[in-house]
């Protein structure tokens, strides 16, 4: 943290704000090579396993970049050639999968909803009868385009009475939703360093099931983003093949051993949806509308229509929280003008009554009364 700076309150998807402690653990170097750091990454891969109840039936890999690098790593090195794709799309993280998968010419089927919609169950398994090419079956947990939770449980039952191989991206719910690994018959699932668990930026990591990651052996498309080799990297010597993140990887430990701290992935979720609860009352208060119904909603992030009013507008909407110490997110939905509040990161109800206050003060100021 810079001297006499005081960071905005990030109501985002992610990167997230993080604590204190977790941005002073950078504040060290440490080699590649070295048996320290070494033993930071088996600590971080073993506390990773337990996170998803894995225990010794899976294992953690951690993949420099993004959390879309750790996606593409999944979708392009655990295919055989002969594979095939069932990406279940409500969002725009679904529709990237799909764009990772075209890139790599790897052969796709596709089961698309409506944004405010989950993939149909019994739509699953009509497509999965009708075409027996599908091998593998991918879909996103928390959908952060509208902040709508999919059924994974559901889904892994199904993709496991198939034979299909189960991949899920939990890059914004995981280590804020319990996810018991083999209870949802999840083969693959993935995260980033910068989401619930309020790391920073700098990889993602993924959790795979041994038994189905070692068949995978030769079934990579590219050189970095090949999750066997990597893993029989980490498994082998401890080291990464190539430069790793080292300070990200520091910052993550701690905020491990935070999130332990806090009461674990049970206790960060109660926090999170306090932070929604608070936020959707407020806002509807205020005449907000939810994009999302009821039954749909989760408490990572929350898409609100834009007010009908004639003079609303977002930029200056925006802005005038960014000038107040809160950032919001934009809106991602392909049919419907929204902006989304998140509800993740070391947020405290002081932060989120603090934002509700600003977007009051700041409807005045653009002269805009949603309630009578």
């Amino acid at each position: 943290m810079i001297s006499g700076h005081k960071d905005k309150a990030l109501f985002t998807p992610g990167p997230l704000n993080t604590s204190a402690s977790t941005k002073r653990a950078m504040l060290r170097d440490l080699g590649s090579r070295d048996a320290a750091f070494i033993e930071v990454v088996r600590d971080v891969r073993s506390r990773l396993v337990g996170l998803g109840d894995g225990h010794e039936e899976y294992t953690s890999i951690l993949m420099q970049g993004s959390g879309t690098f750790g996606v593409e790593a999944v979708l392009s090195s655990t295919l055989p050639q002969d594979g095939k794709w069932l990406i279940l799309i409500n969002g725009a993280y679904g529709e990237r999968m799909l764009k990772i998968a075209n890139i790599h010419r790897i052969p796709t089927a596709v089961l698309r909803t409506a944004e405010d919609e989950v993939p149909s169950p019994t739509s699953m398994k009509e497509a999965l009868e009708s075409d027996p090419d599908i091998t593998h079956v991918a879909v996103v947990h928390c959908e952060t385009t509208t902040g709508i939770i999919n059924p994974i449980e559901e889904y892994g039952k199904i993709a496991k009475a198939f034979g299909k191989i189960y991949f899920v991206d939990a890059m914004s719910s995981f280590g804020a939703y319990p996810v018991d690994l083999a209870a949802c018959n999840i083969d693959y699932l993935i995260s980033s360093s910068n989401k619930c668990i309020e790391g920073v930026p700098g990889f993602s990591f993924v959790l795979a099931k041994v038994e189905t990651l070692q068949q995978t052996e030769g079934y990579a498309r590219t050189l970095s983003l090949d999750l066997y080799d990597q893993w029989k990297g980490l498994e082998g010597d401890g080291q990464f093949r190539f430069t790793p993140p080292i300070h990200a990887i520091l910052a993550f430990r701690q905020a491990l051993l935070e999130l332990e701290k806090e009461g674990g992935v049970t206790a960060r979720g109660k926090r999170y949806q306090r932070n929604y609860e608070i936020t959707l009352s407020a806002m509807e208060a205020m005449g907000f509308k939810p994009y999302l119904p009821p039954d749909h909603r989760g408490y990572i992030i929350t898409s609100f229509h834009y007010p009908s009013h004639p003079n609303f507008d977002f930029r200056r909407f925006y802005a005038s929280l960014s000038e107040r110490g809160f950032l919001i997110y934009p809106g991602k939905l392909s049919h419907a003008d929204c902006f989304r509040i998140g509800h993740v990161g070391r947020l405290k109800t002081s932060d989120v009554k603090g934002l509700m206050f600003a977007i009051k003060v700041v409807l005045k100021e653009m002269d805009i009364q949603l309630v009578e």
